[in-house]
């Protein structure tokens, strides 16, 4: 099962980076009508959400930026960013292809592992163990994969 959990992230984050390459800065924050955030949060939020819950739970640090919580964290929105430094594409990519790398080797031979504090989903789906949390992102990423390539369609007509 590890396995297959392990290789349908890398997968699907394959996916996500190769639907933003090339994309220019001013496509990622463009927020058509009807949207609340842009294609920079949902890269951001994807980053931030997978971090917490692959290394959180079960006490690992954090390897991603001091900013990334007031970014992108749940109920954050690029309308309250103010002066905030943003992180551009290439780090953004950066980041997209570096994580999952570490989550594998971190994490290898130890989805099974309770977690200290499982997690309740907001569906109310208790998540216990490092594999069902990283499960879950992979459910949440697509989530969002699908929200990037809604922007990155509207956004372009928009921009023509």
């Amino acid at each position: 099962m590890e396995q297959i959990t392990l290789k349908q992230l890398e997968f699907i984050r394959k996916s996500t980076i190769k639907v933003v390459e090339g994309l220019s800065e001013d496509t990622l924050d463009d927020m058509p009508e009807g949207f609340n955030n842009n294609i920079r949060w949902n890269l951001g939020h994807i980053i931030f959400v997978q971090e917490k819950f692959a290394f959180h739970f079960i006490g690992e640090p954090l390897q991603i930026p001091e900013n990334f919580e007031r970014l992108f964290a749940k109920g954050t929105r690029p309308a309250d960013w103010a002066e905030e430094e943003l992180p551009s594409l290439e780090t953004l990519l950066a980041l997209l292809v570096e994580q999952p790398q570490r989550i594998q080797s971190i994490l290898h031979g130890r989805l099974d592992e309770s977690v200290a504090k499982p997690f309740t989903t907001g569906n109310g789906l208790l998540l216990t163990t490092i594999g069902e949390l990283l499960n879950y992102t992979l459910y949440h990423e697509g989530m969002h994969f699908n929200m990037i390539s809604l922007l990155k369609r509207f956004s372009i007509r928009h921009q023509s």
